[in-house]
């Protein structure tokens, strides 16, 4: 089951474009684009932030 979050984007812009994204079959939903876009984030910055809480919790 997934989880629920409410998120707000600043610029409509974002929205706009994520919408377009959508139109031209990139993703089946705005939903499913943010899902990715968090899931390449988190790729991307997970194992840093893992690494910095490792060696904080050792310095503790």
């Amino acid at each position: 089951m997934m989880e629920r979050i409410t998120i707000r984007l600043p610029p409509p812009q974002q929205v706009a474009m994520l919408e377009k994204l959508v139109d031209a079959g990139e993703f089946p939903t705005v939903s499913e684009a943010v899902r990715y876009a968090v899931r390449e984030l988190i790729e991307k910055k997970a194992n840093r932030v893992l690494r910095d809480s490792e060696q904080i919790s050792f310095e503790v």
